[in-house]
């Protein structure tokens, strides 16, 4: 293949190919991304270009004495070898805050942590001059147990101690009783995105100073405000373009070459580009959050759920990066999606001197899910009930409260989608004892292999929250092109494997009834979307390109009626018709030369500031419901499991793209199954020990079972076209719900995630220290 020059990752997508909202359009970069000719951002290549490097400490807690470069600048084919001192803007960039050296200065706080950046004629000599430059470290102990983070004797790792943020979350009576009562400490890992294609970016002066960047990222605007901080430039200077992305899921939403490579080619006056390897990518960006979390659960004898208290503390690694909006999730749906009256929460985010944790797909939520449907099913047992009954009878429902006191102004069918995941039919049952993982003999010697089944429901808040203004900005162009009207959209809305392109389009096409659409590249030059996160860009961006389409269509009509003299006019399916129907002019008529262009910025009803003592308040737009069942297979003589089928129903308000839809469910219920079974980034004293696919494992097709889904369309009536985001909440329940049926078969308690073969057969774990008592964490909730 060919190497493509930078502008050739985002060409502008013509199609002409039909396909509106509720349509199963084909994606647009569906079938170069089959045959393998799509370029990703590690296919960008310029003729003359530089390689970049960075030099990275080994060590997750060390001061720095000092950084020798002689070495490094000596190599031959070395243009520029660079260090903090060489920062032309503030040396520090942050998704929220600004706390994460672009290189590091006196301390360095992670195993990775950049220190230094080699540019050199080739990628191999790069590499062997970074590594040349000379470190000297004063090693220091490591912080890596967020709760002993906490402690007051604790190091202090930023200048204003170990605590992000602090949530509480206050309703009722803090001191309720109820008759039954059941506790539990819960855990999760720390889970890598593992997008298959590493961080990579080519940046190009221009030779007056400014500089184009070619990046995969989630978040066009959000980047250049941080680069532009870092490089000491104003916004027209630092031009942003969305390369190839290969896969998200949160991990791109922080910056990680994008400073670093901009600064070499404007040190260099040459193209650079930076590609890491797949072990600096592990230390390259953000994880899930692992978690700790203590919860009690009361109910009445008929299962009528009384109060919830709980503590969760979050690991935030070395920088702040999303934790604290993590946190303020947490806090908030951290009961799960049940109505509760009283509540008594506290959410810590935590600096620790682990990898840096922030976004990464269900924000916080699954990590809670998990510890709350456990409890469930525990509450269940305890009170012999069914676990799904149970969660009926505390279902949320529309014109219920949740715990933040914002009412639930749209449906919530919480209840529905457990009794449709219940009311599928079940798989078959295996007709020969089968191993647990494939299909040879059972190896114990018997046949112990048990089918469980599971199930767990989620909720979500989609978009920003707490007031944050939250807004898209689209333009749309409708003109006549090669004989026929053509519509082109322009927005700066990343497309990270989403199909967000294929929704611009289909709105498009809905709206002003023209099928030829050009989808322009992601960029700057068009103002902000947000980033792709938070399941918000069909709604917000979706709701920018469906009001710019609107205004268009009005100066349309507008030009219709001075034609035709007449008022109520239509413009359908390139014609415009009258109030009776009949066709009175077609659209290129009407169009003639002409352009009709319109740019809006868009934005969802606001949100606002939760009161931070009681933590309530209207902090969420829209909420989103998903619910599985699990049937798995156990081996409980090897620990052993095979995930038989997975059975997802979701709320999705309105399905702008069904089939995009049924992936977008398929793809985070296989993150989920990751979560529960296999994915743990393991690090000792903060140093990665498995930082390799070879190590860090993820499901492959052979790990994912069949799956139904059941797709429900309740529209919110707040929501353009009554949709919902769609791609968390399924990553949210599928983990609890595998936990949960593999806990039916094998009668184990399993409390923390990924289940490993010995939690399963029974064989001790090496308990981990905790800073506190296991009672004392209740007397925070008081």
């Amino acid at each position: 293949m060919s190497q493509p020059s930078p502008r050739d990752t985002g060409p502008a997508t013509v199609t002409s190919i039909g396909g509106g909202i509720g349509q199963s359009a084909r994606r647009l970069d569906g079938v170069p991304k089959v045959t393998g000719e799509f370029p990703y951002a590690s296919d960008l290549r310029l003729d003359g270009m530089l390689w970049g490097v960075t030099v990275r400490s080994p060590h997750p807690y060390a001061r720095i004495r000092s950084v020798d470069t002689a070495g490094a600048l000596a190599t031959p084919g070395v243009h520029a070898v660079l260090t903090h001192t060489d920062v032309p803007g503030r040396n520090l960039t942050g998704v929220e805050q600004a706390d994460q050296p672009v290189l590091a200065v006196d301390v360095v706080r992670y195993q990775g942590e950049a220190i230094a950046l080699v540019a050199a004629d080739d990628e191999g000599t790069a590499r062997r001059a970074a590594a040349r430059v000379v470190v000297d470290y004063e090693v220091l102990e490591p912080v890596t147990d967020a709760r002993a983070a906490l402690a007051s004797d604790a190091p202090a790792l930023h200048e204003r101690g170990n605590l992000v943020r602090h949530r509480r979350l206050r309703i009722g009576d803090a001191e309720a009783t109820a008759e039954v009562v059941v506790t539990g400490e819960y855990r999760t890992a720390m889970q890598d995105p593992a997008f298959l294609d590493p961080e990579a970016g080519l940046a190009v002066p221009d030779g007056e100073g400014g500089v184009d960047l070619y990046v995969a990222t989630q978040g066009l605007h959000s980047d250049q405000r941080q680069i532009c901080a870092a490089l000491g430039l104003p916004p027209e200077r630092v031009r942003l373009t969305l390369a190839g992305v290969g896969g998200a899921f949160g991990g791109r939403e922080d910056l990680s070459l994008h400073v670093h490579v901009c600064m070499l080619a404007l040190r260099t006056g040459r193209p650079v580009k930076m590609v890491y390897s797949r072990a600096e990518s592990f230390v390259g960006h953000p994880h899930r959050h692992p978690a700790v979390m203590r919860y009690e659960h009361g109910f009445r004898p008929d299962g009528t759920l009384v109060y919830v208290r709980g503590e969760v503390v979050l690991d935030g690694g070395a920088y702040a990066s999303t934790t604290a909006e993590i946190v303020a999730n947490v806090g908030a749906m951290g009961t799960g999606p049940y109505v509760v009256p009283n509540v008594a929460m506290d959410c810590y985010g935590v600096y620790t001197n682990n990898l840096p944790c922030g976004a990464m797909r269900g924000f916080g939520m699954v990590q809670v899910t998990f510890a709350c449907e456990s409890q469930m099913d525990k509450a269940a047992a305890a009170l012999g009930m069914d676990p799904v009954e149970l969660r009926i009878r505390n279902a949320m429902h529309e014109g219920a409260k949740v715990p933040t006191g914002q009412l639930l102004d749209s449906p919530a069918p919480v209840a529905e989608l457990l009794r449709r995941v219940r009311e599928a039919p079940m798989p078959p049952d295996r007709t020969e004892p089968s191993h647990a993982s494939g299909d040879e003999p059972d190896t114990t010697g018997q046949d112990g292999v048990r089918r469980g089944v599971g199930y767990a429901v989620a909720y979500k808040s989609i978009a920003f929250s707490e007031g944050f203004d939250d807004y898209s900005t689209a333009r749309v162009r409708l003109e006549m092109s090669a004989g026929e009207p053509t519509v082109t959209v322009h927005t700066a809305a990343a497309e990270v494997g989403q199909g967000v392109m294929n929704v611009e389009a289909q709105i498009c096409r809905t709206e002003l009834g023209v099928d030829r659409v050009v989808v322009r590249p992601r960029d700057t030059a068009i103002g902000s979307a947000g980033p792709s996160s938070a399941s918000r860009q069909t709604y917000v961006t979706g709701g920018a390109v469906k009001a710019a389409c609107e205004k268009v269509r009005d100066q349309v009509l507008a030009l219709a009626r001075r034609r035709t003299g007449e008022e109520a006019l239509y413009l359908e399916e390139g014609k415009i018709t009258s109030d009776s129907g009949n066709v009175l002019l077609a659209l290129r008529d009407v169009l003639g030369d002409e352009a009709v262009e319109e740019t809006v910025t868009w934005r969802h009803r606001p949100t606002y500031p939760i009161d931070p003592r009681t933590g309530q308040g209207f902090a969420h737009m829209q909420y989103a419901f998903a619910a599985h069942r699990a049937v798995v297979e156990v081996d409980t003589g090897l620990g052993l499991v095979k995930v038989v089928e997975l059975a997802c129903a979701q709320d999705v308000g309105k399905a702008i793209n069904p089939q995009a839809v049924e992936g977008q469910i398929h793809g985070g219920s296989v993150q989920g199954l990751g979560l529960a079974l296999m994915e743990e980034v393991r690090a000792d004293g903060g140093r990665v020990a498995n930082a390799s696919f070879t190590d860090y494992l993820i499901p492959t097709i052979a790990d994912v079972p069949p799956m139904r889904v059941d797709v429900l369309e309740l529209a919110d009536p707040h929501a353009p076209y009554g949709l919902r985001g769609v791609g968390e909440p399924p990553t949210i329940s599928s983990t609890p719900a595998i936990v949960a049926a593999i806990r039916a078969a094998c009668g184990r308690e399993l409390p923390r995630v990924p289940v490993r073969p010995e939690d399963i057969v029974g064989l001790p774990r090496v308990p981990r220290a905790s800073s506190t008592s296991p009672t004392a964490w209740k007397d925070n909730c008081r």
